[in-house]
């Protein structure tokens, strides 16, 4: 569409001498956008507004018609969440401008006219016109009310989930001793009781831990200590360890690297031979992406009666691709796009009998999109599931020098 359809005079006045046809037009494209609810604003490519329905003007306040020409810069102001102005390299103003790709970001926070800070949701798409970004569209919801409302009920979680693990943990203790039979004697029957009742606790306490998680996570206080390592080595490592849990379950297990221009000589685990692998440095906390990968490998064992687990690793030069593969019995399509929402499960035969709290997965998703990264799952029935992360991956030199510059821990 001519970007000319958009633009229109200080003081509300239309393009009096565009056709009829193109005059009937923006004024149709002017109803639709004036009636939509969220905020919708359209920058040019000197990054000046060009047009802001009446929902934006309300958001920003400013009235559409006093809006019109000025710098986006001046009426739209992205803050941190303390009031501090947003570095111009984090701006998506700038960014869908330098990157000509769209810009969705859910935590962002606006400076107003009157100078409130209000909580929001932004999508910013580019229009492109032989190649070049000729404008931005810019679409922006007041979320301030559902902030704080999600932060109330993550508060609630988070503090009696906090409470209830004392008593909890303590409830265990004491089963755990009842159990010791060099602590206490119960007959057979006694005994399955008390089992019974120590696995259930056991999982009480692992839902009220991975409530407590699941709050930290979204409120932005997961504990997070990252640093430069290389994920291959990690990852490799950590199969060897989890390989014990698959034998036990009757599982095969292995480990999986691609190759590309960086490699390295390692000695494999099995069977001494050197191996070439290639170097996927990533900025993580290493702990977290331990609790990923165990959780994934975790309900791969849980759901797979038999067969293989395989732990891989790949990537480009931009990202690390990690994975775990199952041969258990897949998941229908249906539930593939809700597996990492908090509190969903699978419903079939296998998952009613299987424990577990419906957080894992949410948790996963926290931790790796802490880090820039995504995480999914791919799946077809009857043959298997793969749950992918992907992680930016650093290049050698810029990874080397990070790892130099760091503090010491002393």
């Amino acid at each position: 569409m001519n970007k000319f359809l958009f633009s229109r005079k200080k003081g509300g006045g239309q393009q009096a001498n565009l056709p009829v046809n193109l005059r009937d037009e923006t004024q149709r494209f002017k109803v639709i956008i004036d009636n939509i609810e969220d905020g919708v604003v359209l920058i040019d490519n000197k990054q000046q507004i060009v047009l802001m329905n009446p929902a934006a003007g309300a958001l920003f306040g400013w009235t559409p018609d006093d809006a019109a020409g000025i710098s986006a810069a001046t009426v739209i102001k992205f803050v941190l969440e303390k009031g501090d102005p947003l570095p111009a390299e984090k701006n998506p103003l700038q960014g869908v401008f330098s990157t000509g790709e769209r810009i969705k970001n859910n935590n962002l926070f606006l400076l107003t006219r009157d100078n409130r800070q209000v909580s929001i949701e932004l999508n910013i798409s580019p229009l492109i016109d032989k190649a070049v970004v000729s404008a931005a569209v810019l679409v922006v919801r007041d979320v301030t009310k559902e902030r704080a409302e999600e932060q109330q009920r993550a508060d609630f979680i988070s503090t009696a989930s906090h409470e209830m693990r004392t008593p909890v943990a303590a409830i265990e203790g004491y089963l755990s001793l009842a159990l010791n039979n060099k602590v206490a004697n119960v007959d057979s029957r006694a005994r399955d009781y008390l089992e019974k009742a120590y696995s259930s606790t056991k999982h009480l306490g692992k839902l009220f831990q991975d409530l407590l998680t699941s709050a930290k996570a979204e409120d932005g206080r997961l504990t997070s200590h990252p640093s430069v390592f290389e994920l291959g080595e990690f990852m490799e490592k950590l199969t060897n360890d989890l390989k014990l849990v698959a034998d036990k379950s009757g599982l095969a297990m292995e480990f999986k690297t691609s190759n590309d221009k960086s490699i390295v000589a390692t000695k494999d685990a099995v069977g001494g031979e050197r191996v070439v692998r290639p170097l996927y440095y990533v900025y993580a906390d290493a702990e977290r992406l331990r609790e990923v990968v165990t959780n994934l490998f975790d309900n791969a064992v849980k759901y797979t009666p038999d067969g293989k687990i395989t732990v891989g690793i790949t990537g480009n030069a931009q990202v690390v691709q990690a994975y775990v593969r199952d041969t258990g019995p897949g998941i229908p399509p249906e539930d593939l796009p809700h597996l990492f929402q908090k509190f969903y499960r699978v419903d079939n035969s296998a998952t009613r009998t299987i424990g577990g709290t419906g957080l894992g997965l949410f948790i996963c998703r926290k931790v790796i999109e802490l880090y820039n990264g995504q995480i999914w799952a791919e799946s077809k029935l009857g043959e298997g599931s793969t749950f992918y992360f992907n992680l930016p991956r650093l290049d050698n030199q810029k990874a080397v020098k990070m790892q130099a510059d760091a503090p010491t821990t002393p």
